[in-house]
């Protein structure tokens, strides 16, 4: 499972599990990287990155993702002592409660794509919002706040017809 969801974050530089394998998960990936970026750093260029892709295929036997490691990923934490992973708490699983996380890769943050709208210049420098406002945006929207678009909760109907009431006393009428 854990050179799986390895292979998976090389992939596609994030993932979404729980914390426990979010953690498990970190210096695994985080080693690979290392063996890489010395690998590509070596002195004699061939040996030592014939030597290195080696050992990180004895653990990942994907050459997909150990070709994107090498070449892709190893150059971009070339300057970067450590810390290649980011954990970020997401929330709790809707099932059974678990508490996730999405890992990632640092440096492929994710920025969502926003297409110009009608008289707006395409090339003008688009105002980008932090991940602690698009979390209050999305939890506005949830709670059916002003981002919500919703005009029947704008007139003040709201979303069940029952009323809440406090449930009887337990062992009595």
């Amino acid at each position: 499972m854990l050179r799986n969801q390895a292979i998976s974050l090389l992939r596609h530089e994030r993932i979404e599990t729980t914390i426990p394998k979010a953690k498990e998960l970190r210096p695994f990936v985080e080693r690979l990287i290392t063996i890489a970026k010395r690998g590509i750093a070596g002195g004699d260029a061939k040996a030592m990155t014939l030597n290195a892709r080696r050992l990180v295929l004895a653990e990942i036997p994907d050459t997909e993702v150990v070709s994107k490691l090498f070449a892709e990923l190893a150059p971009r934490f070339a300057d970067r002592p450590g810390g290649y992973t980011r954990i970020l708490r997401i929330g709790f699983r809707r099932g059974d409660g678990a508490e996730t996380a999405q890992i990632e890769l640092v440096g492929s943050e994710w920025t969502p794509a926003e297409e110009p709208k009608e008289g707006e210049d395409p090339e003008a420098p688009k105002k980008s919002k932090g991940l602690g406002e698009r979390l209050r945006q999305t939890a506005r929207r949830m709670r059916g706040g002003k981002d919500s678009g919703s005009k029947a909760q704008e007139k003040g109907q709201t979303r069940g017809g029952r009323k809440s009431t406090t449930p009887r006393k337990v062992g009595g009428s």
